[in-house]
C-alpha cells in the first residue's frame, strides 16, 4: 500500500498564454511520517518524435510531510521555445506531473495540451515562424492520465514483492535448447494418441491423411473410374463396381487384403473412408 496517495490536482490558470506560468493546486494524503521529502516535477514534452526536446520546467521538494491531508501550490515556468522545433510548437503535446520519494517515482499524471493561435485567421494560415505571443495553451484538465507505481518507502516491509520472481533454474537451460521442432513433434504424437483414445475406430497417421482426402472427379479418373460412377455427394459408388474389376485390383497387388476375412457390408461403411481405401489399392467386398 502506498504511504502517500494523490487525492487531486487542480489546474489554476487554464486556458492561458503559452508564455504564462503553470500553476497546479495539489492535494495528497500521507498515512505515516516520512524521513525524507517528496520531490515534485513538471516536464514538458517538446516533440512526439524524440525525447531530446523534453524540458523539466521545475521541481519542488515538499517536506517534512505531516501525517494527514496536505495541499500546496506548485508553479513552473513555461517551456523555452528555442529548445522546441518550430513545427512542434503548435498542435497537441503532453505535460507530465510526477512525484518521487527518495528518487523512486510513485505517481505520474499526464495531461494533453493543445497549443493554437488566439485568432481564426492565424490558425487558418499559420506563419512559417511561430508568433509565440499569440499562442495560447489549453490543458485538458478533465481527462488526466494517472499512473501509480509500488515503491519502497522508509521500511523494508513496505517494499513491493520482486517481479518477475527469480528463476535460477532458467540459467541451467542451454541456449540452443529452445522450443522448436522436437517439442512440436512430441505434441503431434500426443495429439494423435489422444485421437486414437477418444475415437479408436478412426485411422491415425498415414491412414488418417488418406481418409481425409476428398474423392472428386480428378481422383476418380486416376483410379480408372468415370465421373458418372460418382454419387451426388462426390463419393464413389462401390456397389457399381464389377467383380472382374475387383479381381483385377487384387491381382495387381502382391499382398492384397483378404476379402473374406475383412468382408463388410457397403451400407455400413463410411463412403469417404471406402473411397480412400480404394485409392490405396485395397479391395472392399460388396
Amino acid at each position: 500500500m502506498s504511504v502517500v496517495s494523490l487525492l487531486g490536482v487542480k489546474v489554476v490558470n487554464n486556458p492561458a498564454k503559452f508564455t504564462d506560468k503553470y500553476e497546479f493546486e495539489i492535494t495528497f494524503e500521507c498515512l505515516e511520517a516520512l524521513e525524507k521529502d517528496l520531490e515534485w516535477k513538471l516536464t514538458y514534452v517538446g516533440s512526439a518524435t524524440s525525447d531530446q526536446y523534453d524540458q523539466e520546467l521545475d521541481s519542488l521538494l515538499v517536506g517534512p510531510v505531516p501525517v494527514g491531508v496536505n495541499k500546496f501550490l506548485f508553479e513552473a515556468e513555461s517551456p523555452n521555445t528555442s529548445r522546441i522545433p518550430d513545427a512542434d510548437i503548435l498542435g497537441v503535446t503532453v505535460i507530465l506531473l510526477t512525484c518521487a520519494y527518495d528518487g523512486r517515482e510513485f505517481v505520474r499524471v499526464g495531461y494533453y495540451v493543445n497549443n493554437e493561435y488566439d485568432s481564426d485567421e492565424l490558425n487558418a494560415e499559420p506563419p512559417a515562424k511561430p508568433i509565440i505571443e499569440r499562442v495560447r495553451r489549453n490543458i485538458l484538465s478533465e481527462k488526466p492520465r494517472v499512473t501509480r507505481f509500488a515503491i519502497k518507502w522508509d521500511s523494508d516491509a513496505s517494499a513491493p514483492a520482486e517481479y518477475p520472481p527469480e528463476q535460477p533454474e532458467a540459467d541451467l537451460v542451454a541456449d540452443g535448447d529452445e522450443y522448436g521442432a522436437d517439442e512440436a513433434e512430441e505434441e503431434a504424437e500426443e495429439d494423435a494418441i489422444a485421437v486414437a483414445v477418444e475415437k479408436p475406430n478412426e485411422p491415425v497417421g498415414a491412414d488418417a491423411e488418406m481418409a481425409g482426402v476428398e474423392t472428386g472427379p480428378e481422383i476418380a479418373e486416376e483410379n480408372g473410374q468415370e465421373e458418372d460412377e460418382m454419387s451426388e455427394d462426390g463419393s464413389v459408388d462401390i456397389e457399381g463396381e464389377s467383380e472382374d474389376e475387383l479381381e483385377e485390383e487384387e491381382e495387381g497387388h502382391g499382398e492384397g487384403v483378404d476379402v473374406e476375412e475383412d468382408a463388410m457390408e457397403v451400407d455400413g461403411i463410411d463412403k469417404q473412408h471406402a473411397s480412400a481405401a480404394t485409392a490405396k489399392g485395397e479391395s472392399v467386398a460388396s
